[in-house]
């Protein structure tokens, strides 16, 4: 029991109990009859379970160089919260994972963080599109964005232009995951960002980049429909202001559980691609020395009447993000490529190679070891392939 006074008088208050309550989340569903709209879409969403912002592009430094960047934040509603009014209550839950790809250190530099929302040390605006750990954030400011990461072997600071509309991926901004309505995600892109800042590697001095750059926000309550244990996803700026998002579902031996992608054509006009639309064929795959994972990272794409090959910038940007969501995934910049002309930019993620990834608290964005199909494709160290040279599938 506590004390209170009043007046001259001392008497009892009662304490809370000694184990709190916890108290169930308000359901919430992805729905049609609830499209997505802006500008609400910009800002936060805390009754969804799970929400992410991904920024990810292609930079040349003042050398000339080709350099890969990513930036994602996820913010993790908790399943059950303690009936306490205490700030240190953790309600949401914020992860970070950033990452620098450079071919000539030959594999990602990576930096994680994570917090619990509250006092100010992490969070995400409702009103605009601003999420942050500590000093790490991605902030909405005025037409464009700011960019800041500060690590021991990676950081960034970059000013990125929104020069196109976002773009919904699917009707009403509604991404379907599955084959069950209830497996999807409020999901939009903004393409063809420019970007402008500095970067230091390692303890190298700073260094002005410029580049391109790819902006995902998506939430969702039911992302990861039965029977996937992950899924492969690019998205593409192309050469000729066109924009390209496509992603697969796949089941532990490789087979699809769903497929689907957006093609904003150089006009503007936007088409929904349905599975029967696309062609995702590996053509090699390269094994981690690390994880022992296998990852196809090369691709033979076919997409509506698109055709072209995807390359890595190098193979090695397997990411593993054991500090944070302790999942294991390749996530790196990719090279679009058509009869040796490069058609496009982008990033290319892999996930659930090597175990199925869980999303949402209890799992966190974890993987769980499973037995999982592994291309058998032959390894190669690659490089994005000079104009003229080709590359057949593997069969």
């Amino acid at each position: 029991m506590g004390i209170w006074i009043q007046g001259n008088a001392i008497a009892a208050a009662p304490l809370p109990p000694e184990t709190l309550p916890r108290l169930p989340s308000p359901a919430v569903a992805v729905q049609s009859s609830s499209p997505m709209q802006f500008p609400n879409a910009y800002g936060s969403h805390p009754r969804f379970p799970l929400e992410w912002w991904y920024i990810t592009g292609w930079l040349k430094d003042s050398g000339g160089h080709s350099l890969g960047f990513q930036l994602t934040f996820f913010r993790l509603r908790m399943p059950k919260i303690w009936a306490n009014p205490s700030a240190f209550n953790p309600r949401q839950i914020y992860f970070a994972q950033a990452a620098l790809g450079d071919p000539r250190i030959g594999h990602l530099l990576t930096a994680q963080r994570a917090a619990r929302g509250g006092l100010g040390l992490a969070g995400a605006n409702r009103d605009t599109s601003r999420v942050w750990i500590d000093h790490w954030q991605l902030r909405q400011k005025g037409q464009g964005y700011t960019v800041s990461v500060n690590a021991r072997r990676l950081a960034y600071r970059l000013h990125i232009s929104v020069i196109q509309p976002p773009l919904p991926e699917g009707p009403d901004g509604i991404s379907q995951k599955g084959p069950n309505p209830r497996n999807a995600s409020y999901y939009y892109s903004l393409p063809h960002l420019l970007v402008n800042g500095k970067i230091r590697i390692r303890n190298h001095p700073w260094q002005q980049v410029s580049g391109q750059a790819w902006l995902d926000h998506e939430w969702s309550s039911s992302y990861l429909p039965a029977g996937a244990v992950g899924w492969d996803w690019t998205g593409l700026n192309l050469q000729n202001g066109g924009a390209l998002m496509l992603f697969r579902m796949r089941r532990a031996n490789g087979s699809l559980v769903w497929q689907a992608g957006t093609w904003r054509h150089a006009n503007g006009k936007v088409q929904y691609l349905p599975g029967s639309a696309i062609t995702m064929q590996p053509l090699r795959s390269w094994q981690s020395p690390e994880s022992g994972n296998r990852y196809p990272t090369a691709w033979k794409i076919r997409a509506g009447s698109l055709d072209f090959t995807l390359h890595p910038l190098m193979e090695n940007q397997e990411f593993r993000a054991i500090q944070s969501t302790g999942s294991i995934y390749w996530e790196g910049a990719v090279a679009a490529m058509k009869s040796g002309h490069r058609i496009g930019s982008g990033y290319l993620e892999l996930t659930g190679y090597g175990a199925r990834l869980h999303m949402g608290i209890g799992g966190t964005i974890a993987s769980r070891p499973t037995r999982q199909y592994q291309p058998g494709f032959r390894n190669k160290q690659n490089i994005i392939p000079q104009p003229g040279v080709t590359e057949k599938a593997a069969p």
